[in-house]
């Protein structure tokens, strides 16, 4: 079969070639991919750091060409969505039936491929902070693909949203019309206000994010778009004077096992235009350096969609 293949001697590091056939485990289906969406984390870390020939990709849609022989997931024919730790830059993925999520019949598989870590990690992220039904919610990196997810469905928990970005004159219109309620430069205005933190750049951003958390407060960690360390100043962690019972949370979208029925239900919100996938680029797989060229040169707010094949 046909697949992106690492080769760092080219643009962008990715090429198309020929690439073994995917054997399914018995708890697997064998999905004809149509369309994947780019993840900054993918072709910043992953295409410098993995062995020539790797398909790579954790994003995909298409259609489910081999149902999972122990009779888990859907059936062969069904339009998907589906995440994994790789194997999505191909003309078919074998993937754990836990990850995969049915389509609406007709819908836009492209669109929906930007469902599996920008939807999934929102709103597992979301989860997380418990009922946001009245919240005061901080975004920080609202403007990336994550990010404008979670506003969207922050927005959509009741939530009272604050976006942070680094340029809220350029950015707020935008995310505005997404849902936020307030788009903001940064945290340190914030000082023991917010109720729960969405965290998706990570360094001193994060740090200054936890001081936004009022008392019983949470903050999860899901990006990490800085290389800078998280220093805490010294009192950062004392708990008196309004800051008792705050927390970090870590969080991996690849441990969290069930996502099938969030991945469906996001599918049906995005078909139905209630959340707005907010794509970017949108192109064939022979333009991947131009893809990968403007995600890594930070021109892309929001996600950037292959068509495969």
């Amino acid at each position: 079969m046909r697949a992106l293949l690492v080769d760092r001697s080219v643009p962008g590091g990715l090429r198309i070639g020929a690439a073994p056939e995917p054997e399914p485990a018995p708890h697997q289906a064998l999905i004809r991919v149509t369309a994947s969406s780019l993840n900054f984390g993918e072709v910043r870390h992953l295409v410098e750091s993995s062995p020539e020939g790797t398909v790579l990709g954790w994003d995909a849609t298409g259609v489910v060409e081999r149902a999972a022989a122990d009779g888990t997931g859907p059936a062969v024919g069904a339009p998907v969505v589906t995440f994994g730790a790789d194997g999505a830059w191909a003309e078919r993925r074998a993937v754990d039936t836990d990850f995969i999520g049915t389509a609406p019949d007709g819908a836009d598989l492209g669109a929906l491929s930007t469902v599996p870590v920008a939807g999934g990690s929102a709103l597992r992220a979301l989860h997380r902070l418990g009922p946001i039904l009245g919240r005061r919610v901080l975004v920080t990196g609202a403007t990336g693909g994550v990010g404008r997810y979670t506003v969207q469905l922050a927005r959509l928990g009741g939530a009272y949203v604050l976006a942070a970005t680094g340029d809220p004159d350029h950015h707020g219109d935008d995310l505005r019309a997404l849902g936020a309620h307030e788009v903001v430069s940064g945290s340190l205005e914030f000082d023991g206000q917010v109720d729960g933190v969405v965290d998706l750049v990570g360094g001193p951003q994060l740090v200054d994010a936890y001081g936004s958390l009022a008392e019983g407060g949470t903050l999860v960690s899901v990006g990490h778009v800085t290389d800078a360390g998280e220093h805490f100043p010294h009192g950062a962690l004392y708990a008196d004077q309004g800051r008792h019972d705050r927390s970090i949370v870590t969080f991996y979208l690849g441990a969290c096992r069930g996502l099938a029925p969030d991945l469906t239900w996001l599918a049906a919100r995005v078909s139905a235009g209630e959340l707005d996938p907010q794509i970017s680029w949108r192109g064939g797989w022979d333009r991947i350096d131009e893809a990968v060229a403007t995600l890594l040169g930070r021109r892309l707010h929001g996600k950037a969609v292959l068509e495969i094949g």
